[in-house]
């Protein structure tokens, strides 16, 4: 049930333009270039942003990492009964960020109160 809520957390769109993994392996490729060339304070920079980047193709990675299908089909399976024990409706789940197909294929439906 987290893992599932967790994945789709860190998978929910996000507002402007995203960046490929692609092309922050480009944008790592090109400064490990100019670290060579730079002078003592441009290399600090460069360093900097090399380190950033390659922050962010990591916690990209990581996002991608989980198997959002598989997280799914338990979800599907257990979240009716979860959430009539909890009391968890609808509504809840779809503010939650539960898309409203994979519900009705765990038997939540939106006339069902918790």
């Amino acid at each position: 049930m987290r893992r599932y809520l967790v994945a789709l957390e860190q998978n929910k769109p996000r507002r402007g333009r995203q960046v490929s993994v692609d092309s922050l392996k480009a944008r790592l490729a090109d400064v490990e270039q100019k670290i060579a060339d730079a002078d003592a304070l441009q290399r600090v920079h460069l360093i900097q942003e090399r380190r950033d980047l390659e922050h962010r193709i990591e916690a990209r990675s990581a996002e991608s990492g989980d198997d959002l299908p598989t997280l799914e089909a338990a979800f599907i399976e257990v979240a009716a009964e979860y959430g009539e024990r909890k009391g968890i409706d609808y509504a809840t789940w779809r503010e939650a960020g539960v898309p409203a197909d994979v519900l009705q294929k765990a038997g939540i439906h939106w006339s069902r109160r918790g």
